[in-house]
């Protein structure tokens, strides 16, 4: 968990915890990080073309964790942790998306 502390602020009342340990990184970092897994893998079998629409797409899925992040940040209100796993998973699943894209075009521009 040492090193996990400098990608995630891993405060415990926002973190899942499985018999009494904490995971070592918070609900929205878990939904990240199985998004972005789970969206490989499920890419690995239905492949498709990485264009302005999918870049579009990309977008439009991480503004869910964007509006969870900045309205429980600035204190409407208060996230739960499944809400932050739903928008974190459907952000990391956006973040990828958005990551394949900006390498390819980079890949391609050099």
């Amino acid at each position: 968990m040492e090193l996990t502390k400098y990608i995630c602020h891993r405060k415990p009342e926002r973190s899942f915890f499985i018999k009494g340990h904490q995971f070592p990184v918070c609900a929205r970092c878990t939904g990240f990080y199985t998004g972005l897994i789970a969206y490989l893998i499920v890419n690995r079998a239905y492949p498709h073309s990485y264009d302005f629409n999918m870049l579009l797409i990309s977008m439009i899925l991480m503004v869910p964790v964007a509006i969870d992040g900045l309205t429980q940040y600035f204190g409407p209100r208060e996230s739960t942790n499944n809400l932050r796993f739903i928008t974190g998973f459907v952000g990391g699943v956006g973040l990828i998306i958005f990551l394949k894209i900006v390498i390819r075009w980079v890949i391609n521009v050099l």
